[in-house]
């Protein structure tokens, strides 16, 4: 069995937080939601929130795991410094999101700005989380 170091869990809950932030604002109406929903084939009624809050929750949980996991990797990998972790995220991103999604996507025959949008906030956001881990030493 893989051993779990001892990570910083303040550093992960940040890192979580700052990915949720980042996700509401990139899915918000001042950048990304109104093509997003275009591509999904999704329209809201105004004033109705179906399944926003059961959506933002997973995705706080989704995002805590993923920061709790990317300590894990940089503390193995004995990565520390921004910049290194930044790279570490960026491969991540390369490796479990773009490499399966681009695929699927064209398989499916979405739109490419479909892919773009959905894994370019993964792209930016695991760059930053990445790098905020490494910096601030996900280790205790």
């Amino acid at each position: 069995m893989i051993p779990f170091p001892a990570i910083n869990y303040l550093a992960v809950l940040s890192c979580a937080i700052l990915l949720w932030i980042l996700g509401a604002v990139w899915y918000s109406p001042a950048l990304f939601a109104k093509k997003w929903m275009e591509l999904i084939g999704v329209t809201r009624e105004p004033g109705k929130r179906d399944g926003l809050l059961l959506g933002m929750t997973a995705s706080f949980f989704g995002d805590l795991v993923m920061s709790f996991i990317i300590a894990n990797i940089l503390v193995w990998a004995n990565i520390s410094g921004f910049q290194r972790g930044a790279v570490l995220g960026v491969l991540l991103w390369i490796g479990f999101i773009a490499a399966p999604n681009l695929p699927q996507g064209l398989y499916e025959k979405r739109p490419f700005k479909l892919f773009a949008i959905n894994s370019g906030y993964w792209l930016v956001g695991l760059l930053i989380v990445g790098g905020i881990l490494a910096s601030w030493h996900a280790t205790r």
